[in-house]
């Protein structure tokens, strides 16, 4: 009986030895931009369909990564790390938590800094859900001057 590997989604990951071509380049680069020496799971599972590894890659780049190309974002990469853990947080994706909040201790964010990012997520959670239950009216609206 042969031995099974550990499942790590619903269908077989491109493990990096096995990239060629395309796949191949874009792992390089993931590895290059990202600062880090292997392949990380998501990558590998969206590389069963390489034009969306490259969309979905190319489009992190640019809005994660701007100074790559050259370009000043106007959020600092750590404001942009923190903005995806509120978000992957309440979304529920605890693979995306996890990696962005690898990626806020790379960057030197403190634990006590992650700690209310999550106050905040959870804050917010809360009082969307009391906004949205009771049918709230909008009053306050940003000034356009």
């Amino acid at each position: 009986m042969e031995k099974e590997t550990e499942r790590i989604a619903t269908v077989v990951p491109v493990e990096e030895v096995d990239a060629a071509g395309l796949v191949a380049e874009i792992y390089a680069d993931i590895k290059r931009v990202k600062g880090i020496n292997f392949i990380p799971n998501f990558w590998k599972v969206l590389a069963v369909y390489p034009p969306q590894l490259e969309q979905v890659w190319n489009q992190l780049k640019t809005i994660m990564h701007p100074e790559d190309s050259g370009r000043e974002g106007l959020l600092s990469p750590q404001t942009r790390e923190m903005i995806a853990v509120a978000v992957s947080a309440s979304n529920g994706c605890s693979y995306c938590v996890n990696s962005h909040t690898a990626a806020l201790k790379k960057l030197g964010v403190s634990q006590e800094s992650i700690g209310e990012v999550l106050a905040v997520v959870g804050l917010f959670s809360q009082t969307n859900a009391l906004a949205d239950g009771f049918q709230v009216k909008s009053d306050v609206f940003p000034n356009f001057e």
